[in-house]
């Protein structure tokens, strides 16, 4: 399947401008008012690139999906902090591998801020994605703006919030297996975080439990947890766990049940798409579909969205990169498709996702993956009536402690 450089490829030669090599050359075009924000980002230059790892911690165990193995407490995170010579910084996650990020930095060391990073457009050149999203945080810092406001919202959009942490947790621990009840614990615990929207992980028949039974829990889950949190949304994701036919028997299985998205049900080709939408209309079963993130492929979701088979566009925030999901939105918008990109695995993506749906709307729903750490600030961000509420702060409000 195609890779994340040949997604970006793919995109960038769709658009008809493209990333411009110089802000300077860009600036021409620029209103003034751009062209005075410019001009305060021309007056630093990048004086160092540091890199650490820091840590994020879940609030429970979580355990499988249709496809892999148990993920954890939480992980380790690689960031990159960029500081300048009037002595400002940002930070955020180091996109890709350290050591690619690594080879980069000379080139990066001793350019203006304004060369790398244009307001209106985010990277100036796709060579730096590595530090996308720290240029993002360094730029709001300079201008004293939250990156929504950088995006052009003074007051963001806000958008729905679901948790994405409700996995096969009824299975585990494997010597004594919590069952359904277990969910709905978790589920509770979620609520009472704030969430209003429930993403469940199905398709635990294709490795876990046998197809019959898997087929059954998941089921049993789906209803269990829609019955509890009638107040509540419910997302479901296959993680391309399921056939078409099994697929539409878990459908059938689940009855009248609604659901918000669905999400990966099988690997998407458009002629199962057209099938799967096509007993849908007939079942009377009305649900977002939700495809992206699994080895993403540009020109068969392109084709997804042209032919209306696909209602969520998915792809992972650091995947495919904060300034290519700015420069993705109005396509989006033009085929009447909508964002969530994937955050799953950190906290910090969901974040990121908040300022980019702050800033620039078309977001449907935004993915939390509740977590604490010792080693970032997170208290500027809020849950409100079920959606995210992103920091005020510049940048994207988040800070190291240690």
């Amino acid at each position: 399947m195609i890779k994340r450089r040949e997604f970006i490829r793919a995109l960038n030669a769709g658009m008809a401008l493209g990333l411009v090599s110089k802000s300077a050359v860009a600036g021409w075009f620029l209103p003034p008012a751009e062209t005075a924000l410019q001009d305060e980002l021309a007056y630093h230059t990048i004086r160092s690139v540091d890199f650490r790892d820091i840590r994020m911690q879940y609030p429970r165990f979580v355990g499988k999906n249709a496809r892999l193995d148990v993920h954890g407490f939480g992980p380790r995170i690689e960031v990159c902090t960029l500081t300048t010579d009037k002595g400002a910084t940002g930070w955020a996650s180091l996109l890709g591998g350290r050591g690619a990020a690594q080879r980069l930095v000379p080139e990066l060391v001793g350019k203006k801020l304004s060369e790398v990073f244009q307001v209106t457009a985010g990277l100036t050149d796709d060579r730096f994605l590595p530090f996308d999203i720290a240029l993002h945080d360094l730029a709001g810092i300079v201008l004293n703006k939250p990156v929504y406001a950088l995006l052009g919202r003074d007051k963001p959009f806000t958008t729905k919030y679901y948790t994405g942490m409700i996995y096969f947790d009824d299975l585990e621990p494997a010597h004594a297996p919590g069952g359904i009840d277990k969910v709905l614990r978790e589920c509770r615990q979620d609520y009472e975080f704030g969430y209003r929207q429930f993403k469940l992980k199905i398709g635990r028949g294709h490795r876990w439990m046998s197809l019959k039974d898997g087929l059954a829990r998941d089921i049993e889950v789906t209803k269990a947890v829609a019955q509890a949190f009638p107040d509540c949304d419910i997302l479901v994701d296959g993680n391309n766990g399921f056939t078409f036919h099994e697929f539409t028997q878990y459908l059938t299985g689940i009855g009248d049940t609604p659901l918000f998205w669905i999400e990966e049900p099988f690997h998407e080709t458009v002629e199962d798409y057209r099938k799967l939408r096509n007993w849908m209309k007939d079942a009377n079963v009305k649900s977002l579909l939700a495809d992206g993130e699994a080895d993403p492929d540009p020109v068969l979701l392109d084709e997804l969205m042209r032919q209306r088979l696909m209602d969520v566009h998915i792809s992972d925030i650091e995947g495919l990169g904060f300034t290519n999901w700015r420069k993705l939105m109005p396509g989006l918008i033009r085929y009447n498709v909508q964002a969530s990109p994937h955050a799953w695995g950190s906290l910090l993506k969901s974040y990121y996702t908040a300022h980019l749906a702050g800033g620039l709307g078309n977001t449907v729903t935004i993915e939390g993956v509740t977590s604490t750490s010792d080693d970032v600030d997170l208290s500027g961000y809020t849950i409100k009536d079920g959606n995210l509420i992103p920091s005020d702060a510049p940048g994207f409000g988040m800070k190291l402690l240690r």
